[in-house]
């Protein structure tokens, strides 16, 4: 599958459509998703166009990957949620809910996501 330029988070890079930004350095952005599924969720995206997280570790250079993943926990920390826990979701092809391809992980936290969280309103980008 070929990346689609097309895509809504493309369009945030492009700075076609606002975000409201959380974190943002040369490789990495993290903004609040506008329709959030827990009190806190950010998304957080690498600034190159990778379809989902296998393309991301396998054809990211190895210091891009290593940085992206050490800024999601930065960013956790950032928004203090280290002492009261969250969660990080990736989803990886249409199965798993993957509705925009463009790599991303879930930052979710601000209340219990016991077991019940797990598939009650978590599915899908």
């Amino acid at each position: 599958m070929a990346y689609d330029n097309d895509n809504v988070f493309a369009k945030i890079l492009r700075g076609e459509i606002p975000n409201t930004t959380v974190y943002e350095d040369e490789s990495v952005l993290a903004f609040n998703d506008i329709a959030p599924r827990t009190p806190v969720h950010v998304l957080v995206i690498p600034k190159r166009p990778y379809i989902d997280m296998d393309d991301f570790v396998l054809n990211g250079a190895p210091e891009e990957v290593s940085n992206f993943f050490s800024k999601v926990v930065e960013i956790t920390h950032q928004l203090g949620l280290r002492e009261d826990g969250y969660r990080l979701v990736a989803n990886t092809g249409k199965n798993s809910g993957q509705l925009v391809p463009h790599f991303h992980i879930h930052i979710m936290s601000g209340k219990p996501l016991g077991e019940a969280g797990m598939t009650e309103g978590m599915t899908g980008d």
